[in-house]
């Protein structure tokens, strides 16, 4: 039995503690006592402590075998680095601006495992994506995903499993996109159009920067593009609040006081996105795979329809067991390449991944067709 710390007991960190205290010896490390609370195990050892504190966070971690990341994405780069000079491997959820790539040598030089983005897109998506990689030439990658909740309210229709600032970032930070080899950037809740989806209906999507080290690490692919799916009218109301300023971080003055918009968004639309107890999600995600394989042009789609179940959010299950099924890879010494990998790096697990999720309800669907 290993020792396990998950740093943050969010709705996703909660999830993945709880799942990895089955096998393993688990501490849930969080700043809120009430977080902590909902961990609905006994197996789970909770500590209230700020991380944001190195000499604390050295301490939580100095024993255990494996760190898992479940913090806001505003924390995760600099956690992961304090974590990897702490010369602790680590498998992270967090959805951070900064380069990753930024960390590889100081994980090398630690001789470090460092997991990042490792959850549903980025996550599994980049490990299906890797997977075919490996066995046919794939010339288009498209990847459509959100989480939503199932009953619709007025005005948004949507509902934050994450750090409301790290949703609302996905809003404004610019979203990039590969089409024949050139890199596109445009603002993020561009070229919205409508999907239908067989069960769930027609949902927008648009343009959100998900993509991230595929750009890099799939640079011989000539069309790769990840979009965000919400329902129906709600990129309109966020463009809306982002034209009128209320994303930026930038401060201003109010009665001689400076404040950040963005601050005082997410606290005023936190309580309208926030799950509340009897809500119910659904996690959607399409993606297709194109490309030449034994000498013949074929299209794989995968399609994910996942729903509540079990009084766990969908988000969380899809997410955390995707990370749970990577820690699970390094615990076990299965995957064991140092430095920083994306979960594109961990393309020939897939199997192992698909398997752990289909065991926890979480189905992939497949289908092939020849083009």
């Amino acid at each position: 039995m290993k020792k396990i710390v998950v740093l943050g007991c969010g709705l996703v960190g909660r999830v993945m503690a709880e799942d990895l205290s089955k096998d393993h010896e688990v501490t849930s490390v969080d700043i809120s006592k009430q977080n902590l609370e909902k961990i609905t195990t006994s197996d789970v050892l909770k500590l209230c402590k700020d991380v944001s504190d190195n000499s604390i966070l050295n301490e939580v971690i100095k024993d255990c075998d494996l760190v898992v990341g479940a913090l806001p994405g505003f924390m995760g780069y600099e956690t992961m680095k304090r974590v990897i000079k702490a010369k602790k491997n680590i498998v992270d959820i967090s959805f951070y601006a900064e380069d990753p790539f930024g960390l590889d040598k100081l994980a090398k030089e630690n001789n470090v495992i460092a997991v990042m983005d490792c959850g549903v897109a980025p996550g599994m998506g980049n490990i299906i994506f890797s997977h075919h990689d490996k066995t046919m030439k794939i010339t288009d990658y498209e990847c459509l995903v959100g989480g939503l909740p199932k009953k619709r309210e007025w005005p948004f229709e949507y509902q934050a499993v994450f750090s409301p600032i790290d949703v609302i970032e996905e809003y404004v930070r610019p979203a990039r996109y590969v089409q024949n080899k050139s890199l596109i950037i445009k603002e993020a809740l561009s070229d919205t159009e409508l999907i239908h989806f067989d069960e769930i209906g027609t949902l927008e999507s648009w343009n959100s920067d998900g993509l991230r080290t595929l750009i890099e690490t799939m640079s011989h692919v000539p069309n790769m593009i990840e979009k965000t799916l919400r329902y129906p009218g709600c990129v309109e109301y966020l463009k809306v609040l982002r034209e009128c300023g209320y994303f930026s971080y930038d401060p201003i003055e109010v009665n001689g006081t400076k404040v950040r918009p963005i601050d005082l968004t997410a606290k005023l639309l936190f309580p309208k996105w926030q799950m509340k107890e009897g809500d119910e999600d659904f996690t959607i995600m399409r993606i297709k795979i194109t490309g030449n394989e034994k000498n013949k042009q074929v299209q794989y789609t995968y399609t994910l329809l996942d729903r509540f179940q079990n009084d766990t959010i969908s988000m969380a299950r899809t997410t955390g067991y995707t990370c749970t099924a990577v820690a699970n890879l390094v615990l076990n010494n299965k995957f064991i390449q140092t430095g920083i990998s994306p979960p594109e790096f961990l393309g020939e697990h897939f199997d192992f991944v698909n398997k752990y999720l289909k065991k926890r309800g979480v189905i992939y669907n497949v289908s092939k067709k020849e083009c």
